[in-house]
């Protein structure tokens, strides 16, 4: 690991797990926050080729926020970086979120941080036969984004461990995990992944339809994110 991705994914260590547990205060602040109204302003969803063919689009179009949402694949190329810093340094009210390769991601947060746009949400997923792993880290007005994906794995049978911490809190983070208990809803993650960040956690996403046969699985290495400019 470079020091890069060391630096992009500080303070999201996972611990060990041991069975699926919810804390009542995280519960009644995702029903709170379902009933927010939700911001008028476009957002850009930043896909690479393998994860545009994954759930993680199926889960954005099910969501209240879906024709705000325009999609856009990353690759390595000036015009696309020049692209993407101009829309960034527009001072426009809009959002980024995305699901991408770790190099890819890089460089979208590297442009960020340059242009003086805000991080609101962080997430490495490593997506194996027997389960995904999700290190998450988010802001207060993400809250809602661990617990929404955490439940909806659980519900749907996905076996996973997922750790989540608030930015700058330095409380021990939330810690979720549960076994498989089928084999047919390992694109689960993902879709509940674009719901979540399309709504930044303030809809229940246990309403995404399972993705049982409709998406490709993806396997590998992944970071998710969601910056406000």
């Amino acid at each position: 690991m470079n020091v890069e991705r060391r630096s992009l994914l500080k303070g999201m260590a996972l611990g060990s797990l041991a069975g699926m547990t919810l804390s009542g205060s995280g519960l009644a602040v995702a029903k709170a926050m379902a009933g927010q109204s939700l911001p008028e302003q476009p957002i850009l969803a930043l896909v690479n080729a393998q994860t545009a063919e994954s759930a993680f689009l199926l889960g954005i179009g099910a969501s209240p926020l879906a024709r705000q949402v325009e999609v856009q694949r990353t690759d390595a190329g000036l015009e696309f970086l020049l692209g993407l810093e101009q829309r960034l340094r527009s001072g426009r009210p809009q959002r980024v979120i995305g699901l991408l390769d770790d190099a890819s991601a890089a460089l979208v947060l590297d442009l960020a941080r340059s242009a003086g746009a805000r991080v609101q949400w962080l997430g490495q997923h490593g997506i194996e036969v027997e389960g995904s792993r999700h290190r998450l880290l988010g802001a207060a007005s993400a809250s809602g984004c661990a617990l929404n994906l955490g439940r909806q794995l659980n519900a749907c049978g996905a076996g996973f461990e997922l750790s989540a911490q608030h930015i700058h809190d330095q409380h021990a983070p939330l810690h979720l995990s549960a076994p498989a208990r089928r084999s047919d809803v390992a694109g689960q993650w993902a879709a509940t992944l674009g719901f979540t960040l399309a709504t930044l956690g303030r809809l229940d996403a246990t309403q995404v339809p399972l993705t049982s046969h409709q998406r490709a699985s993806l396997t590998g290495h992944f970071v998710s994110f969601s910056i406000e400019a």
